[in-house]
């Protein structure tokens, strides 16, 4: 599978990484219950099928995904580059709703739980989730360059931030990548954080290059009504009407392109995120085996120019 090298750092990841949202069960931004040995087999499928990273974090689950994870990679360690994430914590007794702490003891007992919990000696990629609290932004980033001197952990990044929080913690120690929500729903990466990363050589992991399974072609209304009470995708926008819709109008015009290039919809949706030079990756979430195998050949789809334009004209205005 093809790979890129993540901005400035010596980490080169496949296109397409495992992302491990949704593995981690019933939160209070969950996808509802999930069967444990299907996901340790689609994160073994996904491996075989030369996928060499994986993405999760502590809140998924509530530690639950990275529990998952590090069953499936016990023995398989040297195949993988591990991330995860910091600053969204819960309460003991875990009541299932998280909330933004960005403190350094909190940031130093999170990356030791996250070590355990993945059964690892050091975690390639380590990210802080989103910058909430913003003014402890500093504080969290200075933490992480303390476990990077420790050992710890190899490269931090950040996922949510804009550019003026990247610039704000710049000096500390340098960040080796941004992890944007990206897709053709969702282009705010485009104004602004794209030229910033490629100017300072930070890679970029897009998440949600499907807009959680919009842009699949899998979904009308009766699918978003038979959701789980518990899926998170019931509080998004782009499942509400008006924009669900609109949504769907936009997957309908994007069939035929895909039927010409002969690729999936997903797979479009995938293409058109790597095709900007600065994504090094797009993160492709999966819990049933065979789901990632039907996903990932869209990182080895290369859309023409007059494809590129096609679907800008269909985007209109997003």
């Amino acid at each position: 599978m093809q790979q890129r090298r993540l901005g400035n750092t010596d980490l080169s990841l496949t296109t397409v990484g495992l992302g491990t949202w949704a593995i981690g069960g019933p939160w209070d931004w969950g996808w509802g219950a999930q069967d444990d040995e299907a996901s340790i087999r689609t994160i073994h499928e996904a491996l075989d099928l030369g996928i060499n990273w994986i993405d999760t974090a502590p809140c998924y689950g509530l530690g639950h995904s990275e529990e998952v994870v590090g069953r499936a990679i016990a023995g398989r360690r040297d195949q993988v580059i591990v991330a995860t994430k910091c600053g969204l914590v819960w309460d003991e007794p875990a009541s299932g709703t998280t909330y933004g702490r960005l403190k350094r003891d909190s940031v130093l007992r999170e990356a030791d739980d996250s070590l355990r919990r993945l059964g690892v000696d050091v975690i390639d990629l380590y990210q802080i989730h989103w910058p909430n609290p913003a003014a402890d932004i500093r504080e969290a980033w200075e933490a992480m360059a303390t476990l990077v001197e420790a050992g710890k952990v190899r490269y931090i990044g950040v996922s949510n931030f804009s550019v003026e929080q990247l610039e704000a913690i710049r000096d500390i120690h340098p960040v080796a990548s941004l992890q944007p929500p990206y897709s053709m729903l969702e282009r705010g990466f485009e104004a602004g954080l794209e030229d910033y990363c490629e100017a300072q050589g930070i890679g970029v992991v897009a998440y949600s290059p499907m807009q959680a399974g919009l842009l699949t072609g899998k979904f009308d209304r009766d699918r978003v009504d038979s959701l789980p009470a518990d899926d998170w995708r019931l509080k998004n926008r782009h499942f509400k009407e008006p924009g669900f819709s609109r949504n769907l109008e936009i997957v309908g015009a994007l069939r035929p392109i895909a039927e010409d290039l002969g690729c999936t919809l997903a797979q479009l949706a995938i293409a058109w995120t790597l095709r900007r030079r600065v994504v090094t990756s797009a993160i492709v979430g999966a819990r049933r085996p065979g789901q990632i195998g039907e996903t990932v050949p869209g990182g080895e789809v290369t859309l023409p120019d007059a494809v590129v334009s096609a679907i800008d004209q269909i985007l209109g205005g997003r």
